[in-house]
């Protein structure tokens, strides 16, 4: 007689097959939330780092992905109807592409130029936005990326509670990584430009899903190219300040 065919131990071996998958499923989507927002923590980071004062930075930062983790915990709830409808993606597309283009591209104006130069300085004092604006922009940078992340999620496992649960863990890394990254962007030169060209390469493969899905690259290819772009991020550092000239 085998187990299964006892009622009473029903219950207790679903039970265990549920822990079962819980501990085996739970570390897999906490990874795969980890690689997959990478280029998620850099561009965030950037976001954050237009406000000068590193308290409001990390206000930003908390009310920015308090916001998009309930947008999260949503989108994974109706994942099987959002992920299918295709406007969703094109905006989600169109909106990674505007922040690609929008951050890499000369603004024209020389003078603004110097000046946006000025405040990514190491050390330079610059408020540029509100407090309200980049925390908007944090979370629907988020939703967009979100769209990613949670499709590859769903596609590991069809447990709602353990997926959201990813996605809490998830969410919670990426506000540990965008600190830290904000850090390093005062450091590597290329790191800024790097993360959006990473957002770039996101917004260009949910267009590529809609309009051929049949050509969408595998996710590894994404991955190596996002990791040879940090690569070159943190290849070359701002040059240390001269502090010859501040002695006497």
């Amino acid at each position: 007689m085998e187990a299964e065919s006892i009622p009473s131990l029903t219950p207790l071996i679903q039970a265990a097959d549920q822990w079962g998958e819980l501990l085996l499923l739970l570390p897999l989507l906490v990874a795969l939330e980890a690689v997959l927002s990478a280029d998620n923590a850099i561009a965030l980071a950037a976001i954050s780092r237009q406000l000068r004062d590193p308290r409001q930075q990390g206000q930003a930062l908390n009310f920015g992905l308090g916001l998009a983790l309930v947008f999260r915990l949503l989108l994974i709830a109706v994942a099987r109807w959002v992920l299918d409808f295709w406007p969703l993606q094109l905006l989600a597309s169109a909106y990674l592409l505007w922040l690609c283009i929008s951050n890499l591209l000369p603004s024209g104006d020389p003078a603004a130029e110097a000046e946006a130069d000025q405040a990514l300085e190491p050390g330079s004092a610059h408020h540029d936005r509100s407090l309200l604006a980049v925390v908007g922009t944090l979370a629907l940078t988020d939703l967009a990326f979100s769209l990613d992340s949670v499709a590859a999620a769903v596609a590991v496992s069809d447990n709602l509670l353990l997926v959201m649960a990813g996605g809490v863990i998830g969410v919670v890394a990426l506000r540990l990584t965008s600190a830290l990254f904000i850090r390093w962007l005062s450091v590597f030169r290329h790191l800024e430009t790097a993360g959006y060209l990473a957002v770039g390469l996101v917004g260009v493969r949910l267009l590529i899903r809609l309009a051929a899905p049949n050509l969408v690259p595998p996710e590894w290819v994404l991955l190596a190219l996002v990791g040879m772009l940090f690569v070159w991020g943190f290849s070359s550092r701002f040059p240390s300040p001269d502090t010859s000239e501040l002695t006497p």
